[in-house]
């Protein structure tokens, strides 16, 4: 491990315990997509430093707020240690300098070009500190004719083709009603920086991670590459329905609901016509098998929903999962705080919150049997940890911090 690593340890006493403790990870990222990358490493056990401005990270202002706190901060910006710094300012650059010369990993989404024209380019960051692995997370990458578009996760997946096969055939593309791209191109920042991590204990040198917030939406666009390549086959949005194989869609329930069965293969088709309490279904040419249900997806459906609508959700869910049918009503929020299996995974966590006594976050992702991630606090203000930072990691005296903070160029928490 490297000194960095080694010095972040004892810096740092309330990092966590999990694979990635040792590690100090400098986060300069704004929204989604970068705060969700470092959270990961927060997660699992980095020391997480989050550079904000003043101002603070646009995300504080997205999601919900009770009163003045943002519920999304506290989940995103969990388990980080919290610096305002002013990156307008010479002075504050440096700071920003003098930090990654003491990291491990460095996390920005900026637009191309921007950390360059502040001097904070890699080549400069890298004469100080050989093995920094620098990750950049933009929406169309550091080169190429689109590298200075501004780019957010929607517009990107826009450009992907992710947004065309979104929604039902017969009305525009639709939005999910989740960053999906931005959490998917975190994950895949994560995954890249973890290789660079892996290449510097063979090398001694980091690297650049280049992640575009575009390539990432692509990338789920894996199967129709090569179909589109030799047959020319332009595919279309689906709606609820898997193309080529029924019943698989959602079907509605009578008491509103809606289900979502998937009889992929002859054998559970077998095992939903028997609890349809329709066993002939299996045994007609029109439907014994997966092919020719392929072709008559549209019949099959209306025959399933003929029989959901006359059953509750729980009802059709109860019979399905009895009959061995994968099966699963639609859920809300709502009803994933009620689920026993949620909870028994740990995966809606209760944390106490210093403003609203306590705040229930989302679980860590994945499960590590032997080094597990943890959530050990909630999002922290803007600035909360600015003068225990930049006192433990650059030993910088209370003096120098209470000028700098008199001169707008750091901020604390009260301010």
């Amino acid at each position: 491990m490297s000194a960095a690593a080694q010095q972040a340890t004892a810096a740092a006493p309330e990092a966590g315990q999990g694979p990635l403790a040792g590690y100090r990870v400098l986060e300069l990222c704004s929204t989604i997509a970068g705060p969700v990358c470092a959270r990961l490493f927060a997660d699992f056990g980095a020391e997480v430093i989050k550079v904000e401005p003043p101002e603070g990270d646009p995300v504080r202002n997205m999601g919900s707020h009770e009163g003045d706190v943002s519920l999304y901060a506290a989940s995103i910006l969990r388990n980080k240690r919290v610096v305002a710094i002013d990156m307008k300012q010479p002075e504050g650059r440096e700071l920003v300098r003098e930090l990654a010369a003491r990291c491990d990993v460095l996390i920005e989404n900026f637009r191309p070009g921007t950390l360059e024209r502040m001097g904070l380019d890699y080549a400069g960051l890298s004469a100080r500190n050989p093995g920094l692995v620098m990750v950049r997370i933009s929406g169309y990458g550091q080169n190429g004719p689109y590298a200075a578009r501004p780019g957010y996760g929607v517009t990107c997946e826009a450009v992907g083709g992710v947004r065309h096969m979104t929604g039902d055939p017969d009305r525009p593309p639709a939005r999910v009603a989740l960053a999906t791209t931005d959490e998917h191109t975190a994950v895949v920042a994560a995954f890249g920086a973890m290789m660079a991590l892996l290449h510097r204990e063979r090398t001694g040198r980091g690297q650049v991670v280049d992640t575009a917030l575009y390539e990432a939406a692509f990338s789920m666009m894996e199967p129709h590459v090569p179909a589109y390549d030799r047959l020319k086959r332009v595919p279309m949005r689906v709606g609820p329905n898997l193309p080529s194989t029924a019943p698989n869609s959602l079907y509605p329930s009578a008491d509103g609901e809606y289900v979502l069965i998937a009889a992929n293969n002859d054998a559970i088709f077998r095992r939903l016509a028997d609890a349809m309490g329709q066993p002939a279904l299996a045994d007609d040419p029109d439907y014994a098998t997966q092919r020719a249900r392929a072709a008559r997806v549209n019949e099959l459906n209306e025959l399933v929903a003929a029989w959901s609508r006359t059953l509750s959700g729980r009802d059709i869910e109860r019979r399905l999962l009895d009959a061995g049918v994968p099966v699963s009503r639609v859920y809300t929020i709502a009803d994933i705080f009620e689920d026993p299996h949620f909870k028994a995974r740990e995966m809606l966590v209760k944390m106490p919150h210093p403003k609203l006594g306590e705040v229930t976050l989302a679980g860590v992702v994945p499960k590590l049997s032997a080094t597990p991630g943890s959530i050990r606090a909630v999002g922290a203000e803007v600035g909360h940890d600015t003068r225990a930072v930049l006192a433990e990691v650059l030993q910088l005296p209370a003096e120098r911090l209470e000028r700098l903070e008199r001169e707008g160029v750091i901020f604390g928490e009260a301010r």
